[in-house]
């Protein structure tokens, strides 16, 4: 069934906008009508359309996103307390669409309702829609539908997905403050360099004097930057997409991800996040009825880094072949040895996934602890490396000034 956006005028007046879906532009008018809504212009929406071409896998549609996330985690916390009050999954639905936080979002739940009443389960509904929902989703849907307890799996998805945006908003804020340092540090940089310095080492060379090494060095770079800035901009243009188009590539993406894990204080931040988001993500999933090796398969989409979806990888395909997760997770060398030993002890004791909450939980502890430690070195360097720089081209600058002193 189509569905059509439309604007109307109410019985006060007052123009109304809104979605609604119906068979034809004049099944639509009658349907406003009985609501006491004379309709101006009314047009199919094309949502819909966005959804298929999503399944066909053409590129263009829009990647799931922090707004987004947060809207369909609370979406799905509304459609879990329904359903636990024992409405109908379709009234339920209806019930979403009424309450949805934008149009684009009451679209998609729109025909996602129209599919279910027209037989569809709910999880190859939203599976049709992957611009907001994740196969993680979708995978638990199913799972709850076939278990009987959809709206408990709804409750852990919700909670889930907020779980998932508390954790990458804690890097994000913490860097915020000293991105924003080094960003006024080069703008500050920037204008010294290109507005005031010239005008200060052109009166100091009109003097004729012999200038000082770091006065030299200065003007040499003022010069730079003021005759070659376009050229400046496109270097650095093309470092940006020489960088692009090696991550990604296969090769390239594998080094920087290896390089990444590496680095000295970056990089046990990244693997302490990594690992809190596979823990609770394949806690979630076999919480919710999901089975082992598909739930080791979605987890591994969770990841962004290549080194360890590789190494999450090896593990499905050992437990595959029959073997445990916990010991191709020890040979593997990239999982910290206490997870594999807290993975061994919970699959001999059969509270896999309690174990895997208690790991989750202690890493995300560790990720508070790491991001307070890297920002509690980054700002001080940042501060240093600016100090040094603003008081180098102040010396460079006062240098001839005291020369000229001197000698007059």
């Amino acid at each position: 069934m189509p569905i059509f956006e439309y604007k109307a005028i109410d019985s006060s007046n007052k123009v109304k906008k809104g979605i609604i879906d119906a068979d034809t532009p004049r099944e639509a008018r009658v349907k406003l009508k009985k609501d006491a809504l004379f309709v101006t212009d009314i047009k199919e929406s094309r949502g819909k359309k966005k959804s298929v071409i999503a399944i066909r896998g053409v590129t263009g549609v829009e990647a799931p996103n922090k707004q987004r996330n947060e809207q369909i985690a609370a979406v799905t916390r509304q459609m879990a307390s329904l359903l636990q009050a024992g409405i109908p999954l379709a009234e339920a639905l209806r019930m979403i669409i009424e309450q949805a936080p934008d149009k684009k979002v009451e679209t998609v739940f729109r025909d996602i309702r129209e599919k279910v009443t027209q037989g569809m389960t709910f999880g190859d509904a939203v599976m049709q829609h992957p611009a907001y929902f994740t196969d993680l989703y979708s995978n638990m849907v199913r799972a709850g539908e076939s278990s009987g307890a959809l709206d408990k799996v709804l409750v852990r998805l919700a909670q889930f997905l907020q779980a998932q945006t508390r954790l990458k908003n804690k890097v994000g804020a913490a860097m915020m403050y000293p991105m924003i340092m080094v960003i006024v540090g080069v703008i500050v940089v920037a204008i010294l360099m290109t507005m005031v310095v010239p005008r200060v080492t052109q009166l100091i060379k009109g003097r004729g004097q012999e200038l000082p090494l770091p006065t030299e060095i200065l003007i040499t770079c003022s010069d730079f930057l003021v005759n070659y800035w376009l050229l400046v901009m496109v270097g650095i243009l093309c470092l940006v997409v020489t960088f692009q188009l090696f991550v990604n590539s296969v090769k390239g993406r594998l080094a920087f991800d290896s390089f990444k894990l590496k680095l000295p204080i970056f990089g046990d931040l990244a693997k302490k996040q990594a690992m809190a988001r596979f823990s609770i993500t394949l806690a979630t999933l076999l919480r919710s009825g999901v089975p082992a090796l598909q739930a080791l398969q979605v987890t591994k989409k969770v990841l962004d880094n290549v080194v360890l979806q590789n190494a999450l990888q090896t593990v499905h395909d050992r437990v595959l072949e029959g073997t445990d997760i916990s010991t191709p997770m020890k040979m593997s060398g990239v999982f910290p040895p206490t997870i594999s030993y807290m993975v061994g002890v919970g699959e001999q004791a059969g509270n896999l996934e309690e174990m895997l909450e208690r790991i989750a939980a202690t890493y995300d502890e560790e990720v508070d602890l790491a991001t307070q430690k890297l920002t509690s070195i980054i700002e001080p360097v940042i501060i240093v490396m600016l100090a040094v720089v603003v008081a180098g081209i102040v010396i460079a600058i006062v240098l001839p000034l005291l020369q000229l002193q001197r000698t007059g």
